[in-house]
C-alpha cells in the first residue's frame, strides 16, 4: 500500500461555522479541509461548533492573499478554565 500525502495532491479548503447574532450571520473559521485524489475529504478542526453546523468552502482570492491560516494559539487555549 502506497501512502500519498494529501497536502501535495489535494485541494485545500476552509471550514467555517455559521453563527447567528443579532439577526446577522457571521462566519467563524474553525479549521481546514483537504480533498484527496480519490475524492474523499480530510477535515481538521481547531474548534468544535456548538451549533453543530459546518460549511466547507474553496479558498477564494482573499484567503490566498492572506497566506496560510495560523493554528489556534495553544497557550491561550490551555489557559481556559474548561
Amino acid at each position: 500500500m502506497q501512502h500519498r500525502s494529501n497536502q501535495k495532491t489535494g485541494i485545500r479548503k476552509k471550514v467555517l461555522c455559521p453563527m447567528e447574532r443579532q439577526g446577522k450571520t457571521y462566519w467563524m473559521h474553525v479549521g481546514n479541509a483537504f480533498t484527496n485524489v480519490d475524492g474523499s475529504t480530510n477535515v481538521y478542526l481547531d474548534a468544535f461548533p456548538a451549533n453543530g453546523k459546518l460549511q466547507i468552502r474553496d479558498l477564494d482570492e482573499r484567503d490566498q492573499a492572506r497566506g496560510k491560516p495560523k493554528p489556534a494559539d495553544v497557550a491561550a487555549a490551555s489557559a481556559l478554565p474548561f
